[in-house]
């Protein structure tokens, strides 16, 4: 009797502990207020504004998710070029969005049409906005063939309105990316009532137009500072939220102004060019095969198999994809065994792979965000690798607020074959390199430009001849020869004060590669290309301002928060 009464007593004192320490928590609890300090989020009386209730990033316009994941990189089926630019590593990549299709004619032409709008070309200040974004359309021509009918007709045509867009250098399609963000967030922004509606269309001009950079860093400058389009008041508000008081003494209360910050979660990241890791990952789709040899990196190409043809009964023997069979034979036999295209084709027109992608092989190659260099470092980096970064900041002017670009200081851009092109607008904020306060006992980067990090420094190169302070101080030419891992021509052109444009030629014989820092990968086969080409693992690349009639490119944009959106936990 004794022991089981000792029992009773310890199981009520565990029973009371129990309840002290519930009490406890729901006296502590942080229900409706800040798990740090106890405080109201979202208090109308001007508290902490944070979207607590944010569940996902909302799917951008024209894109797909992919989820992301591990998987080999630059594994090539075959070899047959013998050009050594590809070693078989294994690379993570985080998920991110990317675009159903390549850019088409008609999402390009829309493009042209907002900066003609905008930006009239016939206006001295603007004059190379419109005409520096238009597609070179002479990259059609041939010393002996007659393609004038593309040259005339394929950008603007309608019958072309969803073949991928093509005579587009690497710089146009990166600013195309840029344009784009600044056009979606402006709608969505609009759609949840924080911008007034139908500005984008009404209001703007040169100098009232929307970045999504400038109106984060300072939403008042947002249209020029045009507060009538600027919203007053917050998403879905109404009455007394949305519009001026009256009080019972007569005095007007004005509504205080609520502007959509990175913490109202409605904002979307930026649009840009896929990394070559990501456009490989992405191009493979391992996430709807499973056995482990496709798994280890004997996937050929975006579709299961080993055969550029179908094997299901309901198409088999069909293409899938658009590609050069042979020489003189871009698409097969009129009406038998045919490919459905002899120069690009309708987007669309073949099987998506298991990601939702189309044309991940065949149709046009794709412009990748990658420098070339023909070897991946994955002993530098194996997550989300990518090489190319020039990090920037914005620039502060002397009152110690952001510098906006205006009419008076766009800055243009004299390409090697004499384009002239806009690296800024109006409206955007000016950028400068990031210097030593970003930079000073940082171990993970130390210098803005990181193009040729670890190509063409002591740690990674062999016979290389370093310029002495004589030759530093000597001349241009001298250190930049003395420096350079790759020795790739130097054109260079200027334009005097009367506007007459000087080019000269590099033509020394010394030269022995093209490889520079202005070399951008570019991925996936063509119309133009054989089938070894269509291996998501083949690699290229091409000078950054120059275009062909067979490169195109699609946009991808980072997903943040979860890797998926899973509800329920793992395990």
């Amino acid at each position: 009797m004794k022991i089981r009464r000792i029992l009773t007593l310890q199981v009520l004192a565990a029973l009371a502990l129990t309840i002290s320490f519930a009490s406890c928590s729901k006296k502590g609890s942080s229900k409706g207020g800040s798990q740090a300090t106890g405080w109201k989020i979202n208090d109308k009386k001007g508290g902490f504004q944070y979207n607590d209730k944010f569940k996902k990033q909302e799917t951008p316009p024209g894109m797909v998710a992919v989820e992301g994941g591990t998987f080999t990189m630059g594994k090539v089926e075959d070899d047959v070029m013998h050009d050594w630019n590809n070693t078989p590593n294994q690379q993570h990549v985080q998920s991110f969005y990317m675009d159903e299709t390549e850019v088409t004619n008609m999402m390009y032409a829309e493009y042209l049409f907002w900066l003609k709008k905008v930006f009239p070309p016939d206006d001295e200040n603007y004059k190379n906005i419109y005409t520096g974004a238009l597609p070179d359309t002479l990259v059609w021509r041939n010393r002996l063939g007659y393609n004038e009918t593309m040259t005339n007709n394929y950008l603007r045509h309608p019958a072309y309105g969803s073949y991928p867009v093509v005579g587009v250098n690497w710089i146009q399609a990166s600013e195309f990316a840029k344009w784009r963000t600044d056009r979606v967030n402006e709608a969505i922004l609009e759609r949840e009532q924080y911008l007034k509606k139908d500005a984008k269309i009404n209001d703007v001009d040169a100098q009232n137009t929307f970045n999504t950079e400038s109106y984060l860093a300072s939403p008042s400058t947002a249209f020029g500072g045009n507060e009538e389009i600027v919203f007053r008041g917050k998403k879905g508000a109404k009455g007394k939220n949305a519009k001026p008081q009256t009080t019972k003494d007569g005095k007007t209360i004005e509504p205080k102004n609520v502007f959509a910050q990175r913490s109202s979660g409605v904002i979307l990241p930026e649009y840009r060019l896929p990394t070559e890791a990501e456009w490989e990952y992405a191009a493979n789709a391992l996430n709807g095969i499973r056995e482990y040899n496709i798994y280890r990196g004997k996937k050929k190409y975006p579709w299961k198999g080993q055969y550029t043809r179908s094997g299901k009964r309901d198409m088999r023997g069909d293409q899938l994809a658009n590609f050069k069979q042979g020489k003189g034979d871009y698409g097969g036999i009129a009406g038998w065994s045919d490919d459905g295209a002899d120069i690009t084709n309708k987007v669309k027109s073949y099987p998506p792979n298991d990601f939702g992608l189309y044309d991940m092989a065949g149709n046009v190659a794709e412009w990748v965000a990658d420098v070339y260099r023909p070897m991946v470092d994955d002993e530098a980096n194996d997550f989300n690798y990518y090489r190319g970064n020039v990090y920037m900041k914005n620039k502060i002017g002397e009152d110690g607020k952001v510098e906006m670009v205006t009419s008076e200081n766009v800055k243009y851009d004299t390409l090697s074959n004499g384009k002239i092109m806009a690296r800024n607008f109006p409206g955007q904020i000016a950028q400068v390199p990031v210097d030593e306060n970003e930079t000073y006992l940082r171990y993970n980067f130390s210098t803005s430009d990181n193009r040729n990090y670890r190509d063409g420094d002591k740690q990674s190169t062999r016979y290389f001849k370093f310029a002495s302070s004589e030759e530093e101080e000597g001349g241009e030419g001298k250190e930049n020869d003395a420096k350079r891992m790759y020795d790739s021509p130097k054109h260079q052109i200027s334009v005097d004060s009367l506007g007459t444009m000087n080019r000269q030629y590099d033509k020394s014989s010394k030269r022995t590669t093209l490889v520079n820092d202005d070399s951008r990968v570019y991925k996936g086969g063509s119309w133009r290309d054989r089938a070894y080409w269509l291996d998501p693992a083949s690699r290229r690349y091409y000078p950054q301002d120059m275009a062909t009639d067979y490169i195109g490119f699609r946009c991808a944009m980072s997903k943040v928060g979860p890797k998926d959106n899973k509800k329920k936990p793992r395990g």
